[in-house]
């Protein structure tokens, strides 16, 4: 009797915080019911677009067949992983990959960051509006509009060939057929498409910054050199920070899109990376799913896997990170 009165006020304290959680739960649902009425849709379309298909992952160790389906499909096991580490392509995809993602990080990522510096430093309303409309406008052009004049501006007559002719920087000819040319046209002209629209998160950061750091640094003898080095960038980067994990989070996905409108066989050697591999082998080429699958699940984990080391070496290097 007194063990059974000694586990009383425990089984009791233990009903006591049930009750008491899910009623915190239900008085969070209702008072905030149409939050997350709002946030239904979201989670709806995640869970049926993004987790759900996660399932089919699993045709990558299988040797799929439509007539037996899923389940009833041979268990291969590394078999198509083997097969793409042991590829002719395998070492080509990788450096044109990587290469072509460096080249985004190194040039195209810090363009919004110094485009949204300068568009801060315009003090002419009207002027200032006008640039970012300006610059804002080639990221709504259709994908296939800015590939054609793409290669009507580096064809043998277009306007970019002549002009770096006329310098003697290239030779008069179709500049998308030289392969060494194309990793520099796909960087120059992913900036020129993407430079404003991805100013826009800067310029959003940049009014968040407390304008009383401004007048205590112009208080002190700061000038406008000052200002941007010790007040404007500190407050830029926790956003610079995120953005660039998620960048490199995608170092292995180089749009397909874009370069399946431009290359042709003349510059396989530079331009045909992993993810233009996966549509040429999986649709074009042949039918060939749980190979092409075993590719897309091999980048994806690489992808998250730099995620992970990113977001680990910002937390210890700084105080920025996405957790």
């Amino acid at each position: 009797m007194p063990f059974q009165g000694a586990n009383a006020p425990t089984a009791a304290s233990a009903r006591l915080g049930s009750n008491s959680l899910s009623t915190r739960i239900v008085r969070e649902l209702t008072r905030n019911k149409y939050v997350y009425i709002m946030t239904l849709p979201v989670v709806i379309y995640y869970l049926i677009f993004c987790y759900g298909p996660m399932y089919g992952a699993q045709i990558a160790f299988r040797n799929y067949s439509i007539t037996k389906g899923l389940l009833g499909s041979p268990w291969v096991g590394w078999e198509h992983f083997i097969r793409f580490f042991n590829g002719p392509y395998f070492a080509r995809l990788m450096t044109n990959t990587l290469l072509i993602s460096l080249y985004q990080i190194i040039f195209a990522f810090p363009a919004p960051i110094i485009l949204a510096l300068l568009i801060n430093e315009i003090t002419n309303i009207k002027f200032k509006k006008t640039v970012q409309t300006v610059v804002y406008l080639p990221h709504f052009i259709s994908m296939v509009v800015i590939c054609s004049l793409i290669r009507t501006f580096v064809s043998r007559d277009g306007i970019v060939t002549n002009i770096l002719s006329a310098f003697g920087l290239v030779q008069s000819t179709n500049l998308l057929g030289v392969p060494g040319y194309f990793r520099s046209i796909y960087t120059i002209s992913d900036i020129w498409q993407g430079i404003g629209w991805g100013a826009i998160i800067y310029l959003s950061a940049l009014t968040a910054i407390d304008p009383q750091q401004y007048e205590a640094a112009i208080v002190d003898g700061a000038n406008r050199f000052h200002l941007l080095w010790y007040v404007t960038i500190p407050g830029l980067m926790p956003t610079i920070v995120t953005m660039l994990i998620l960048k490199i989070g995608r170092v292995m996905s180089v749009g397909s899109e874009k370069i399946l409108l431009l290359y042709n066989t003349n510059i396989y050697e530079t331009a045909d990376v992993i993810s233009t591999y996966v549509y040429r082998v999986g649709i074009s080429e042949g039918f060939q799913l749980s190979y092409t699958t075993a590719v897309g699940l091999f980048t994806s984990v690489i992808n998250f896997s730099l995620v992970i080391l990113a977001n680990y070496i910002s937390r210890r290097v700084s105080d920025s990170s996405l957790w």
